[in-house]
């Protein structure tokens, strides 16, 4: 019977050289296939989510939902943000509200990894100023504070709709509200009026000129 012959330590050492060479080769790859199906599953869950956005506008106008930029947590539970807005066309718990690389617990807390940005430029000073004026138009005493509340949300509302509207390819409606896909450029998400979702940026919205409208 021959005998069996055993690696030698050189050889030993070769397969393990070539083992740690393939998993540095592998790993690097798998992460980056991770990542990249998790920005995919981002860019289809902000897609569904414009869905609800956009049957919401075909039902009021064309006006964009007025809420919070973000649900806030409290000893009730979750209070206001998009997901609760749109719960008539998309249910409040659906996953895609919830980005597929959001690891943060106040997201799932919420129920959202997404900003809504009419949401939050609405507190710009040029629309506030003019939401202020028109309230002060109406006679507080014939009016209750539910219908003025009422009344401040249609002219937020329009005025973000106009905003939204004309600067459709540059302020995406909903966006990463964190850096959560690694890449060049941004690393957020974000979806348009036009349904198209994609790499979005934060950009401060233009000054308007004194007395006048953004050009």
């Amino acid at each position: 019977m021959a005998a069996r012959r055993a690696f030698t330590l050189v050889e030993l050492m070769v397969t393990v050289a070539v083992v740690a060479l393939l998993m540095g080769i592998l790993i690097p790859s798998a992460r980056a296939m991770q990542r990249e199906s998790r920005n995919a599953g981002c860019l289809s869950n902000l897609r569904q989510d414009f869905v609800a956005i956009d049957s919401y506008r075909q039902q009021n106008g064309g006006q964009v939902p007025m809420c919070e930029f973000l649900p806030v947590v409290t000893d009730a539970g979750v209070d206001g943000g998009l997901p609760n807005a749109m719960k008539g066309f998309m249910p409040a718990d659906s996953p895609s509200w919830l980005c597929p690389g959001d690891e943060n617990e106040e997201s799932v807390a919420t129920g959202t990894s997404y900003v809504y940005l009419p949401g939050l430029l609405r507190y710009t000073p040029s629309v506030q100023v003019d939401v202020v004026a028109l309230i002060a138009s109406f006679d507080p005493a014939t009016m209750t504070l539910a219908e003025l509340e009422s009344v401040r949300r249609q002219a937020e509302a329009r005025a973000m709709t106009e905003f939204f509207d004309r600067e459709a390819a540059t302020y995406p409606l909903l966006i990463d509200s964190e850096d959560r896909h690694r890449r060049v450029g941004s690393e957020r998400n974000g979806v348009f009026v036009d349904g198209s979702a994609r790499m979005a940026e934060l950009r401060a919205p233009p000054e308007p000129p004194p007395g006048g409208e953004v050009p």
